[in-house]
Protein backbone atom coordinates (compact mmCIF):
# COMPACT_ATOMS: atom_id res chain seq x y z
CA UNK A 1 0.00 0.00 0.00
CA UNK A 2 1.02 3.63 -0.31
CA UNK A 3 3.32 5.38 2.14
CA UNK A 4 1.13 6.87 4.87
CA UNK A 5 2.45 10.39 4.29
CA UNK A 6 1.68 10.23 0.58
CA UNK A 7 -1.77 8.81 1.33
CA UNK A 8 -2.50 11.70 3.69
CA UNK A 9 -1.20 14.28 1.23
CA UNK A 10 -3.25 12.84 -1.62
CA UNK A 11 -6.40 12.68 0.49
CA UNK A 12 -6.16 16.27 1.73
CA UNK A 13 -5.31 17.61 -1.73
CA UNK A 14 -8.25 15.76 -3.28
CA UNK A 15 -10.66 17.06 -0.63
CA UNK A 16 -9.65 20.71 -0.95
CA UNK A 17 -9.59 20.45 -4.75
CA UNK A 18 -13.33 19.78 -4.83
CA UNK A 19 -14.27 22.97 -2.91
CA UNK A 20 -14.33 26.27 -4.76
CA UNK A 21 -13.60 29.55 -3.00
CA UNK A 22 -17.18 30.62 -3.72
CA UNK A 23 -18.52 27.50 -2.02
CA UNK A 24 -16.28 28.20 0.96
CA UNK A 25 -17.49 31.80 1.19
CA UNK A 26 -14.09 33.29 0.38
CA UNK A 27 -13.99 36.63 -1.47
CA UNK A 28 -12.10 36.91 -4.79
CA UNK A 29 -8.45 37.87 -4.24
CA UNK A 30 -7.42 38.61 -7.83
CA UNK A 31 -4.66 35.98 -7.87
CA UNK A 32 -4.24 33.62 -10.81
CA UNK A 33 -5.55 30.22 -9.72
CA UNK A 34 -3.29 27.39 -10.89
CA UNK A 35 -4.96 24.57 -8.95
CA UNK A 36 -8.61 23.48 -8.75
CA UNK A 37 -10.42 24.20 -5.54
CA UNK A 38 -8.84 25.73 -2.47
CA UNK A 39 -5.20 26.66 -2.09
CA UNK A 40 -3.32 25.49 0.98
CA UNK A 41 -3.44 28.94 2.56
CA UNK A 42 -7.21 29.11 2.02
CA UNK A 43 -7.77 25.69 3.57
CA UNK A 44 -5.56 26.73 6.48
CA UNK A 45 -7.50 29.96 7.00
CA UNK A 46 -10.83 28.10 7.02
CA UNK A 47 -9.47 25.59 9.55
CA UNK A 48 -8.03 28.32 11.77
CA UNK A 49 -4.40 27.16 11.51
CA UNK A 50 -1.31 28.68 9.95
CA UNK A 51 -0.41 27.92 6.36
CA UNK A 52 2.90 26.50 7.59
CA UNK A 53 1.13 24.12 9.96
CA UNK A 54 -1.38 23.03 7.31
CA UNK A 55 1.48 22.40 4.88
CA UNK A 56 3.16 20.19 7.47
CA UNK A 57 -0.15 18.34 7.90
CA UNK A 58 -0.32 17.63 4.18
CA UNK A 59 3.27 16.45 4.27
CA UNK A 60 2.67 14.17 7.26
CA UNK A 61 5.09 16.17 9.45
CA UNK A 62 2.70 17.63 12.02
CA UNK A 63 2.85 14.87 14.62
CA UNK A 64 -0.47 14.03 16.28
CA UNK A 65 -2.95 16.89 15.83
CA UNK A 66 -5.39 17.57 18.63
CA UNK A 67 -9.05 16.53 18.30
CA UNK A 68 -9.90 20.21 17.96
CA UNK A 69 -7.59 20.60 14.95
CA UNK A 70 -8.99 17.45 13.36
CA UNK A 71 -12.54 18.74 13.82
CA UNK A 72 -11.65 22.17 12.40
CA UNK A 73 -9.96 20.58 9.40
CA UNK A 74 -12.87 18.22 8.77
CA UNK A 75 -15.32 21.13 8.93
CA UNK A 76 -13.22 23.32 6.64
CA UNK A 77 -12.95 20.56 4.03
CA UNK A 78 -16.62 19.56 4.43
CA UNK A 79 -15.81 15.93 5.15
CA UNK A 80 -18.63 13.42 5.47
CA UNK A 81 -18.61 10.84 8.31
CA UNK A 82 -16.58 8.28 6.33
CA UNK A 83 -14.03 10.93 5.36
CA UNK A 84 -13.77 12.15 8.95
CA UNK A 85 -13.08 8.61 10.07
CA UNK A 86 -10.42 8.24 7.38
CA UNK A 87 -8.75 11.53 8.36
CA UNK A 88 -8.65 10.41 12.00
CA UNK A 89 -7.06 7.12 10.94
CA UNK A 90 -4.43 8.92 8.87
CA UNK A 91 -3.63 11.67 11.37
CA UNK A 92 -4.76 10.42 14.75
CA UNK A 93 -3.01 8.28 17.31
CA UNK A 94 -3.00 4.51 16.72
CA UNK A 95 -5.95 2.64 18.24
CA UNK A 96 -4.25 0.03 20.40
CA UNK A 97 -7.53 -1.77 21.10
CA UNK A 98 -8.00 -2.67 17.45
CA UNK A 99 -7.33 -6.33 16.63
CA UNK A 100 -4.29 -7.25 14.61
CA UNK A 101 -5.10 -6.84 10.93
CA UNK A 102 -3.69 -10.22 10.05
CA UNK A 103 -5.76 -12.23 12.52
CA UNK A 104 -8.21 -14.77 11.12
CA UNK A 105 -11.84 -13.65 11.30
CA UNK A 106 -14.44 -16.21 12.29
CA UNK A 107 -18.22 -15.79 12.28
CA UNK A 108 -19.92 -16.76 15.54
CA UNK A 109 -22.33 -19.73 15.34
CA UNK A 110 -25.16 -17.45 16.48
CA UNK A 111 -24.53 -15.06 13.61
CA UNK A 112 -24.44 -17.92 11.12
CA UNK A 113 -27.76 -19.12 12.52
CA UNK A 114 -29.19 -15.63 11.97
CA UNK A 115 -28.13 -15.74 8.31
CA UNK A 116 -30.01 -18.99 7.77
CA UNK A 117 -33.02 -17.73 9.73
CA UNK A 118 -33.21 -14.85 7.23
CA UNK A 119 -34.03 -17.35 4.50
CA UNK A 120 -36.47 -15.08 2.61
CA UNK A 121 -33.90 -12.38 1.69
CA UNK A 122 -30.21 -12.36 0.80
CA UNK A 123 -27.91 -11.81 3.79
CA UNK A 124 -24.17 -12.14 4.29
CA UNK A 125 -21.32 -11.13 6.59
CA UNK A 126 -18.40 -9.02 5.32
CA UNK A 127 -15.09 -8.80 7.17
CA UNK A 128 -11.90 -6.86 6.62
CA UNK A 129 -10.80 -6.22 3.02
CA UNK A 130 -14.45 -6.86 1.96
CA UNK A 131 -13.92 -10.58 2.56
CA UNK A 132 -17.23 -12.46 2.49
CA UNK A 133 -17.10 -14.55 5.67
CA UNK A 134 -20.53 -16.19 5.47
CA UNK A 135 -23.68 -16.02 3.34
CA UNK A 136 -27.14 -17.54 3.18
CA UNK A 137 -28.58 -19.42 0.21
CA UNK A 138 -30.33 -16.43 -1.41
CA UNK A 139 -27.18 -14.31 -1.18
CA UNK A 140 -25.30 -17.04 -3.00
CA UNK A 141 -28.04 -17.13 -5.64
CA UNK A 142 -28.38 -13.38 -6.17
CA UNK A 143 -24.66 -12.48 -6.11
CA UNK A 144 -22.43 -15.54 -6.53
CA UNK A 145 -21.69 -18.68 -4.56
CA UNK A 146 -18.83 -17.35 -2.46
CA UNK A 147 -18.73 -20.48 -0.33
CA UNK A 148 -17.94 -22.59 -3.41
CA UNK A 149 -14.86 -20.47 -4.11
CA UNK A 150 -11.37 -21.00 -2.67
CA UNK A 151 -10.87 -19.02 0.55
CA UNK A 152 -8.82 -16.12 -0.90
CA UNK A 153 -11.39 -15.61 -3.68
CA UNK A 154 -14.29 -15.04 -1.29
CA UNK A 155 -14.07 -11.29 -1.54
CA UNK A 156 -16.62 -8.71 -2.63
CA UNK A 157 -14.09 -6.40 -4.33
CA UNK A 158 -12.64 -9.28 -6.34
CA UNK A 159 -16.13 -10.32 -7.38
CA UNK A 160 -17.29 -6.88 -8.49
CA UNK A 161 -14.05 -5.86 -10.22
CA UNK A 162 -12.64 -9.09 -11.63
CA UNK A 163 -15.55 -11.47 -12.22
CA UNK A 164 -17.13 -10.93 -15.68
CA UNK A 165 -20.42 -12.27 -14.28
CA UNK A 166 -20.67 -9.26 -11.97
CA UNK A 167 -20.79 -6.80 -14.87
CA UNK A 168 -23.75 -8.70 -16.29
CA UNK A 169 -25.53 -9.29 -13.00
CA UNK A 170 -25.07 -5.99 -11.13
CA UNK A 171 -27.33 -3.19 -12.39
CA UNK A 172 -25.36 0.05 -12.19
CA UNK A 173 -22.12 -1.92 -12.01
CA UNK A 174 -19.81 1.10 -12.35
CA UNK A 175 -21.33 2.87 -9.34
CA UNK A 176 -21.24 -0.23 -7.13
CA UNK A 177 -17.69 -1.15 -8.17
CA UNK A 178 -16.43 2.39 -7.50
CA UNK A 179 -18.10 2.39 -4.08
CA UNK A 180 -16.39 -0.89 -3.26
CA UNK A 181 -13.02 0.65 -4.11
CA UNK A 182 -13.88 3.49 -1.72
CA UNK A 183 -14.55 0.89 0.99
CA UNK A 184 -11.07 -0.53 0.41
CA UNK A 185 -9.59 2.98 0.72
CA UNK A 186 -11.19 3.27 4.16
CA UNK A 187 -9.78 -0.14 5.12
CA UNK A 188 -6.31 0.91 3.97
CA UNK A 189 -6.43 3.87 6.35
CA UNK A 190 -7.49 1.67 9.25
CA UNK A 191 -5.02 -1.15 8.60
CA UNK A 192 -1.94 0.32 6.87
CA UNK A 193 0.17 -2.77 7.69
CA UNK A 194 -2.28 -5.42 6.46
CA UNK A 195 -0.23 -7.50 3.99
CA UNK A 196 -3.26 -9.30 2.57
CA UNK A 197 -5.00 -5.99 1.90
CA UNK A 198 -1.88 -4.66 0.18
CA UNK A 199 -1.76 -7.81 -1.98
CA UNK A 200 -5.44 -7.39 -2.90
CA UNK A 201 -4.92 -3.75 -3.89
CA UNK A 202 -1.91 -4.76 -5.97
CA UNK A 203 -3.88 -7.48 -7.73
CA UNK A 204 -6.78 -5.14 -8.51
CA UNK A 205 -4.37 -2.49 -9.78
CA UNK A 206 -2.90 -4.95 -12.28
CA UNK A 207 -6.04 -6.81 -13.32
CA UNK A 208 -8.86 -4.22 -13.24
CA UNK A 209 -8.78 -1.49 -15.91
CA UNK A 210 -10.90 0.84 -13.79
CA UNK A 211 -9.38 0.30 -10.36
CA UNK A 212 -6.50 2.80 -10.48
CA UNK A 213 -8.73 5.68 -11.58
CA UNK A 214 -11.14 5.09 -8.71
CA UNK A 215 -8.36 4.43 -6.21
CA UNK A 216 -6.54 7.63 -7.09
CA UNK A 217 -9.56 9.85 -6.44
CA UNK A 218 -9.13 9.07 -2.69
CA UNK A 219 -12.83 8.56 -2.11
CA UNK A 220 -13.70 6.66 1.08
CA UNK A 221 -16.97 5.05 2.09
CA UNK A 222 -18.49 3.05 4.90
CA UNK A 223 -21.70 1.43 3.71
CA UNK A 224 -24.63 1.73 6.10
CA UNK A 225 -27.76 1.56 3.95
CA UNK A 226 -28.90 2.15 0.42
CA UNK A 227 -30.27 0.37 -2.63
CA UNK A 228 -28.94 -2.24 -5.03
CA UNK A 229 -30.33 -3.98 -8.07
CA UNK A 230 -29.34 -7.19 -9.82
CA UNK A 231 -30.34 -9.08 -12.93
CA UNK A 232 -30.74 -12.77 -12.14
CA UNK A 233 -30.72 -15.22 -15.06
CA UNK A 234 -33.81 -17.00 -13.66
CA UNK A 235 -35.62 -14.44 -11.50
CA UNK A 236 -35.05 -11.36 -13.67
CA UNK A 237 -34.55 -7.89 -12.18
CA UNK A 238 -34.32 -7.76 -8.39
CA UNK A 239 -34.41 -4.53 -6.39
CA UNK A 240 -33.31 -4.30 -2.76
CA UNK A 241 -32.99 -1.81 0.08
CA UNK A 242 -29.95 -2.94 2.05
CA UNK A 243 -29.03 -2.33 5.68
CA UNK A 244 -25.56 -2.93 7.14
CA UNK A 245 -24.86 -3.48 10.83
CA UNK A 246 -21.67 -3.98 12.82
CA UNK A 247 -21.79 -7.50 14.22
CA UNK A 248 -22.06 -7.65 18.02
CA UNK A 249 -18.72 -8.57 19.53
CA UNK A 250 -16.65 -7.78 16.41
CA UNK A 251 -16.77 -4.28 14.92
CA UNK A 252 -14.71 -5.52 11.95
CA UNK A 253 -17.56 -7.74 10.76
CA UNK A 254 -20.62 -6.30 9.02
CA UNK A 255 -23.98 -8.02 8.60
CA UNK A 256 -25.58 -7.01 5.28
CA UNK A 257 -29.27 -7.68 4.72
CA UNK A 258 -31.02 -7.08 1.38
CA UNK A 259 -34.61 -6.20 2.25
CA UNK A 260 -37.57 -6.21 -0.13
CA UNK A 261 -41.00 -4.60 -0.02
CA UNK A 262 -43.66 -7.18 0.92
CA UNK A 263 -45.81 -8.02 -2.09
CA UNK A 264 -43.39 -6.42 -4.53
CA UNK A 265 -42.29 -8.08 -7.78
CA UNK A 266 -38.88 -8.71 -6.17
CA UNK A 267 -40.49 -10.42 -3.16
CA UNK A 268 -42.45 -12.69 -5.52
CA UNK A 269 -39.36 -13.36 -7.63
CA UNK A 270 -37.39 -14.36 -4.51
CA UNK A 271 -40.21 -16.68 -3.45
CA UNK A 272 -40.10 -18.40 -6.83
CA UNK A 273 -36.30 -18.48 -6.75
CA UNK A 274 -36.38 -20.13 -3.34
CA UNK A 275 -38.76 -22.79 -4.66
CA UNK A 276 -36.69 -23.25 -7.81
CA UNK A 277 -33.49 -23.83 -5.84
CA UNK A 278 -35.05 -25.89 -3.05
CA UNK A 279 -32.69 -28.59 -1.97
CA UNK A 280 -29.60 -26.68 -3.09
CA UNK A 281 -27.26 -25.99 -0.16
Amino acid sequence: MEDRGRELAGFLRSRRARITPDQAGLPPDGRVRRVPGLRRDEAARLAGVSTEYYTRLEQGRAGNPSPEVLEALATALRLDPSEREHLTDLLGRPKTSRRAAGSVQRVRPGLRLMLHTLDHVPAFVIGRRTDVLASNRLAREVLTDFEALPGPQRNLARYYLLNPEARERVIGWETIAAETVAMLRLEAGRFPNDRRLADLIGELTVRSPEFSTWWNDHRVLRRTHGSKSYHHPIAGELHFSYESFAAPGDADQTLCVYNVEPGSPTAEALRLLTSWTAGVT
